[in-house]
């Protein structure tokens, strides 16, 4: 399996100035735990990272010492997600025939998922993590007024890995490009095209990075790790 993972943002809503995914936990750059769960899945065979070229110095020295035995590609991302994932398509290997999308600041995720979101992906074109949702969820129009209470059994978080068929992706990418479609992740796409996005069951722990308490509870969730494996 060959995996994407967008790595191109930044620390706005984090309150830093560089790259959030270069902030330490637990000693390691963010993106080393994402890349080590990666690393250590059966499945995945590939990397390549989406990023800044300003970006690339730092890749590059967290992923010195990790001594990957698989191949791990640096690749310029876009300014937004979406096209930074359209870049990361032109640049897989020719031979990949279906490819799983993981955010950088998803560093909880582990190699148990991503190896069941590649087996799942043997019998689908499309594919996303997720969890039902736990909260009762609002609809809420711009004066602040609720508007519709949708069934909570119906409503599933999107995660990460998404996965999907190389040529469907990228064809659907294309569409996206010419139509100026705006998408925050790429099962939007498929669906924006008619297709088919099937559901895997995601973790409650593999959180979206994203703001200072998030970095907390990923330490603490990393540190709880590390005790048991010792």
């Amino acid at each position: 399996m060959h995996l994407l993972i967008p790595a191109a943002g930044s620390g706005k809503r984090m309150g830093s100035s560089q790259n959030k995914l270069l902030l330490n936990v637990l000693g390691q750059p963010l993106l080393s735990w994402t890349v080590k769960a990666a690393l250590a899945s059966q499945s995945i065979e590939w990397i390549g990272i989406l990023g800044q070229p300003y970006d690339f110095p730092a890749f590059e020295a967290l992923l010195a010492p990790l001594h990957s035995p698989k191949p791990v590609q640096l690749i310029t991302g876009g300014e937004t997600r979406q096209q930074s994932v359209f870049n990361g398509m032109q640049a897989l290997p020719q031979q990949a025939k279906f490819v799983l999308i993981h955010d950088g600041a998803r560093c909880l995720a582990t190699p148990d998922l991503f190896d069941r979101c590649t087996e799942a992906l043997q019998h689908c074109q499309g594919l996303i993590a997720a969890m039902p949702v736990k909260d009762t969820i609002k609809i809420v129009n711009a004066d602040g007024w609720i508007t519709d209470t949708p069934d909570r059994q119906n409503l599933w978080g999107a995660q990460t890995p998404q996965g999907f068929d190389v040529a469907l992706l990228k064809a659907c990418h294309e569409k996206g490009k010419q139509e100026g479609w705006e998408v925050t992740d790429d099962a939007a796409l498929l669906e924006k095209c008619g297709q088919s996005v099937k559901i895997v069951p995601g973790e409650d722990t593999n959180l979206k990075i994203t703001t200072p308490v998030d970095l907390a509870i990923a330490e603490f969730i990393l540190g709880q790790r590390l005790a048991k494996s010792a």
